[in-house]
């Protein structure tokens, strides 16, 4: 009878997380991802045929994280669904910096898999609900609020300013406003 496999994909994805979480993504190898979970290298490379395929299935689980972020954030109720996806992306952005950087601050142009298409073609009718625009005017909309929000978001990320919670409402809300009076929907 062969040996029970006890070093399976989802453990070794969950420990990767936690040393992104601890360490930075830069910390994730085989040899110390080994070390952390208490196996050789064999393992890893029985679930996955390379790194590169691990760290895709690691930015996959930090995804689906952000995600629930943002559904608790809309369930929450607090804010209308648009500001919330961006309060949300924040808020994962405090607490998650390690992720937040894994997902949102990395070189990616070079990658073919990209988190946000699903997310975005969802935002642009979230816009395009609130606001009435068309295709690309909801586009360029989200685009230039998201600008916002990311700039905020990676100041939690990186430790550079800590902002209270009303006013970063209040920061979005005048962001938003301020848009909607430029494309003439005050």
């Amino acid at each position: 009878m062969p040996p029970k496999v006890t070093t399976t994909k989802d453990k070794i994805i969950t420990t990767a997380l936690q040393m992104v979480r601890e360490s930075g993504a830069d910390s994730i190898n085989a040899r110390d991802l080994a070390a952390a979970i208490g196996c050789s290298t064999q393992p890893i490379f029985s679930n996955f045929a390379s790194m590169t395929e691990l760290r895709l299935a690691l930015v996959e689980r930090a995804d689906e994280l952000y995600r629930q972020y943002m559904q608790a954030e809309i369930e929450g109720g607090k804010y209308p669904v648009y500001k919330a996806t961006g309060m949300a992306y924040i808020r994962f952005a405090k607490d998650e910096k390690e992720l937040f950087k894994l997902l949102f601050m990395r070189d990616r142009t070079k990658e073919t898999y990209c988190v946000e298409t699903k997310l975005n073609d969802q935002m642009n009718e979230v816009v395009q609900s609130a606001t009435g625009l068309d295709d690309s005017g909801a586009q360029l909309f989200h685009l230039e609020m998201w600008a916002v929000v990311h700039g905020i978001a990676t100041m939690f990320a990186t430790d550079y300013l800590d902002l209270d919670w009303d006013l970063v409402s209040k920061m979005l809300t005048d962001s938003y406003q301020g848009l909607r009076k430029q494309y003439g929907m005050e």
